[in-house]
């Protein structure tokens, strides 16, 4: 096979599902990771068991960066950035922070999200109080072993509180969208807490909840099984009394203001674009979506396409997705790819 290799941008689950699935039929990849480990965030974050699988992130991902960087047809440049990108469809040309140039027959953005910086959400006391944490520190602390510890002097909660839409679903920060696996995520780690802590009490703060066709598994599974409470409710702030911290918002279903001391309180927090895509966005002569996502073509025709003939996009760079679906969207612009790249050789020859 002739044609020029495919240029997939980001070492993600997307990404890596790009590469393998380009590996499968032949032809040729260069994955650009800008940090210097494959794997995206739930390998860089540290994340512990996936959803809905049950999977440990570092063995179902990092089976698939095994995968890649074992694959004769995949050349990976970790540690390098795109600084400028030409051509057209089948002729493209990209140089790298490195200094170097990669020719390249098509592009494939999978360039995954930003994790919510909880400090925009000061009121409710990340970054004043140290057990306030976030999902991504407890998922951290499980997949590291030591376990759910108050990070302030190490000791095991005795009541965790878990709330919702950090980060998402807020206009007041700008934040106007579902983030998607925040609820399933939160249900998930409660199990966890409950089943590592079976005498700590936890209780998940919520608007609503959206656990996208996995409510036996994760809703009702948390609650009748592993006794985590639900309390539909605003959230005004988290404070403390000198030893406890002090969640105060209202239950919206009874309509009456909550006042509950907890040992540590867990934001959810959601998914920002890429901090990136402004940046990317020009090199690649795509257009972004108003809150800053990557926008894409229609889903009618090839999947995956960008505003940019012969540019495509899988997985979170288009906005809160779960692993699994970047993953199938990840393969699903490969062969959209895969398919231009061919055609044009075809033509070509």
């Amino acid at each position: 096979m002739n044609s020029k290799p495919i240029l997939v941008v980001g070492g993600g689950p997307a990404g890596l599902a790009a590469a393998h699935a380009l590996a499968s039929v032949g032809q040729r990849s260069i994955v650009v990771e800008k940090e210097n480990r494959l794997g995206g965030a739930p390998i860089l974050s540290g994340y512990a068991k996936l959803v809905p699988s049950g999977e440990w992130a570092r063995d179902a991902i990092g089976g698939m960066v095994s995968r890649v960087e074992g694959n004769p047809l995949v050349e990976v440049r970790k540690g390098c950035r795109i600084e400028e990108f030409s051509g057209g469809p089948g002729d493209f040309t990209a140089r790298l922070s490195d200094g170097s140039t990669v020719e390249a027959g098509a592009a494939i953005l999978c360039t995954g999200f930003t994790h919510f910086d909880s400090v925009n959400k000061p009121e409710w006391g990340f970054g004043t109080f140290p057990d306030v944490v976030t999902t991504t520190q407890v998922e951290q602390m499980i997949s590291t072993g030591k376990g759910i510890r108050c990070p302030s002097d190490g000791r095991k909660p005795q009541r965790v509180a878990i709330l919702l839409c950090v980060g998402s679903r807020d206009r007041q920060i700008g934040r106007e969208w579902c983030s998607k696996i925040c609820c399933t995520v939160s249900c998930n780690i409660a199990m966890e807490i409950r089943e590592e802590l079976p005498d700590c009490h936890v209780y998940i703060y919520y608007m609503d909840i959206r656990t996208y066709g996995l409510n036996e598994t994760y809703y009702w599974r948390s609650q009748e099984e592993f006794k985590v409470k639900y309390i539909k409710a605003r959230i005004a702030e988290v404070t403390s009394d000198g030893q406890k911290l002090i969640v105060k918002g209202e239950d919206t279903l009874v309509k009456r203001p909550i006042t509950i001391p907890f040992d540590m309180v867990v934001h959810a927090i959601g998914m920002d674009p890429n901090v990136d895509n402004k940046t990317l966005a020009p090199i690649f002569g795509v257009g972004l979506q108003e809150h800053g996502h990557i926008a894409k073509g229609s889903a009618y025709g090839a999947l995956g396409e960008t505003s940019r003939a012969g540019v495509f996009v899988a997985g979170a760079a288009t906005g809160p997705e779960t692993i699994d679906d970047s993953i199938a969207q990840g393969k699903a612009a490969a062969m959209a790819a895969f398919a231009l790249v061919n055609q044009k050789t075809a033509v070509a020859a």
